[in-house]
């Protein structure tokens, strides 16, 4: 009976791209609000001499065999006044059937509107791969039809926009907005599916409540043909500048819950924890996320300059 679920489950994620708009097909992280530049290429800092490098890896539904497992690399640094840069990649893969890399830079124009104010405006472009190791899949009927491999590649295109401050920020963008069809070279699955625009609204602020006490609430709305709305919010409480916890809520899917601790003026390291509130059995999903802010010119000294908040 395990076997049987476990090849049901690694069909799980070709399913979402055999039939078109069934569910959401962009990967989500908990920890989203330290990961924009997925989302949104207009994402930027305005902290000249910075190279912000991140990485996120997540791992979903952990007792069960096959589960998706994702890893998301970005970093991004201006190179001018009102130029930023960056670079994005996320790895992807179900068992060892389907394994997607999405690969982009992201361009981001920045435009003063205030002393303390910005508005960037941006684009990603890059590609995306998609491969499906069917052939080895253990079928229990020896009758069923047999499947070969299939590997493709697409072109990705996205847009966006970002309001933000030193204490705040909004996004709208769209990662990407080609409709490429996968699975439509396949002689062994009658159904295909194209990749459907996601767009995102994003939103936070950081309040101070105390000398050394900022409470920081978030959200992340993301809409899709063919799928419910999908909606974030949480509350995160920052303490002297260095520990991090959270609580946040995605609307009829999971309770989540972060930590992550600034080792060091330059080293954040974080943790979140997804418990699923629909029926499915399993231990949850769980996320490892580090952080690293360069000072590649040596223009900050410590705790001179405000931190990264989002």
């Amino acid at each position: 009976m395990k076997k049987i679920i476990t090849k049901y489950l690694l069909f799980a994620g070709i399913i979402l791209f055999s039939i078109k708009g069934i569910a959401q097909q962009d990967p989500l992280f908990t920890q989203y609000m330290y990961n924009m530049s997925m989302v949104n290429p207009a994402y930027a800092t305005d902290d000249p001499g910075m190279l912000n490098l991140g990485g996120i890896y997540r791992m979903q539904w952990t007792d069960v065999d096959g589960a998706p497992r994702t890893l998301n690399f970005f970093a991004h640094t201006p190179i001018s006044e009102r130029v930023e840069l960056g670079l994005t990649v996320v790895h992807d893969e179900i068992g060892n059937v389907e394994k997607t890399n999405n690969i982009t830079a992201d361009f981001a124009y920045v435009i003063p509107t205030g002393e303390n104010t910005n508005l960037s405006f941006g684009a990603k472009a890059g590609i995306n791969t998609f491969d499906a190791n069917l052939a080895g899949l253990d079928l229990n009927d020896p009758n069923d039809p047999a499947f070969e491999n299939i590997s493709e590649v697409f072109p990705v295109f996205g847009v966006g926009a970002f309001w933000f401050g030193d204490k705040h920020y909004i996004g709208i963008s769209a990662p990407n907005l080609l409709t490429s069809e996968y699975l439509d070279n396949s002689q062994s699955l009658r159904d295909r599916g194209s990749e459907e625009i996601h767009y995102y609204l994003t939103g936070g602020y950081v309040f101070d409540i105390g000398q050394n006490v900022r409470l920081k609430p978030s959200t992340m709305i993301r809409g899709v043909e063919g799928a419910p709305l999908s909606v974030d919010v949480n509350a995160n409480v920052l303490l002297y500048e260095r520990l991090e916890a959270g609580l946040g809520y995605r609307f009829d899917e999971t309770l989540t819950g972060l930590i992550n601790f600034r080792v060091t003026p330059g080293l954040r390291i974080g943790y979140a924890y997804d418990y699923p509130t629909y029926d499915l059995s399993n231990d949850g999903s769980h996320e490892i996320m580090l952080l690293f802010d360069l000072d590649l010119f040596g223009l900050k000294k410590g705790y001179d300059k405000s931190p990264r908040f989002f």
